[in-house]
């Protein structure tokens, strides 16, 4: 079994006596595209910092290759990429200059790698960082956190900012900085499509905890909508393992269900004697059924 490159458990955090995380524990191993998924002030933005040990948790801990969040070691920090929400770019700094100073921390800068993608992506390095658009300023955040190549490479909404055009070529990039199964990549967003193209797992954010986590393929075997039509008036509620959501009327109801499994589906149709149809749901379905 692969080592965990992040490890959290029963991690808890807490503003003001308002709880945020409520014991979520999650690992990430090598290779893991992982989404981060969640409604605006879920906790995904708080669950990464307290990840990479920017806020300390109020109960549970964390660890980053094997060492805990709150004190790791200059060569643990040196494995990360991280790209936050907002930028912590040099507004005086010309783009190139802020690639110059960063480049100077890490002794295994890929100067070919942040040139050919400032080319492909239209960054202006030679204008001062306090005239880019947003769009440009998070292209710019993106080269910092990948021109030293990071084991880990933790993204807090790193595509909102750009256009559909930039935000393929980004998602393709995660893909490969990822090749090879040797990096993992923690990325939050709100755009669901974009989660579902380059995850290979999620974490769904609810209520302060995981209302799923594992492998993104699993979860869509796993979540489906029924599509009952019976031959006489259906029950007020259709009693279904797992139920999510439910609209019944008359002889017809559609009804969501996790954890399904196909041999449910003859037991379930004669006990109801109704034609069922099963209907396989793409993320944005899934983690709509899973909110309301």
């Amino acid at each position: 079994m692969m080592e965990a490159i992040v490890n959290a458990r029963e991690l808890s955090k807490s503003f003001g006596g308002k709880s945020v995380l409520n014991g979520i524990s999650a690992t990430a191993e090598p290779g893991d595209i992982i989404g981060v998924l969640g409604k605006n002030g879920a906790g995904k933005t708080t669950l990464l910092e307290v990840l990479l040990g920017f806020s300390p948790p109020t109960a549970g801990s964390s660890e980053i290759f094997g060492q805990d969040s709150m004190q790791m070691s200059e060569a643990v920090k040196s494995q990360i990429g991280f790209v936050p929400q907002q930028d912590e770019l040099v507004d005086i700094l010309t783009g190139a200059q802020q690639l110059k100073v960063t480049a100077a921390f890490y002794r295994h800068w890929d100067r070919e790698l942040t040139d050919r993608l400032s080319a492909e992506w239209e960054i202006p390095l030679s204008r001062r960082i306090q005239t880019l658009s947003v769009g440009e300023r998070q292209k710019l955040s993106l080269l910092l956190a990948l021109g030293h190549h990071p084991q880990l490479l933790v993204l807090d909404e790193p595509v909102a900012s750009l256009d559909p055009i930039a935000r393929r070529d980004f998602i393709k990039q995660i893909l490969d900085v990822a090749d090879g199964g040797h990096r993992t990549v923690l990325f939050s967003s709100h755009i669901v499509s974009d989660l579902e193209r380059a995850a290979n797992k999620v974490w769904i954010v609810k209520d302060g905890g995981l209302a799923w986590q594992g492998d993104l393929d699993a979860l869509k075997e796993s979540v489906v909508r029924l599509h009952i039509r019976a031959r006489k008036a259906l029950p007020a509620r259709i009693d279904v393992p797992y139920q999510m959501s439910s609209r019944i009327d008359g002889q017809r109801a559609t009804v969501a269900v996790s954890h399904w499994h196909g041999d449910q589906t003859t037991a379930l149709a004669e006990r109801l004697d109704a034609d069922l149809e099963v209907e396989s749901l793409g993320l944005e379905d899934i983690f709509l059924e899973l909110h309301k």
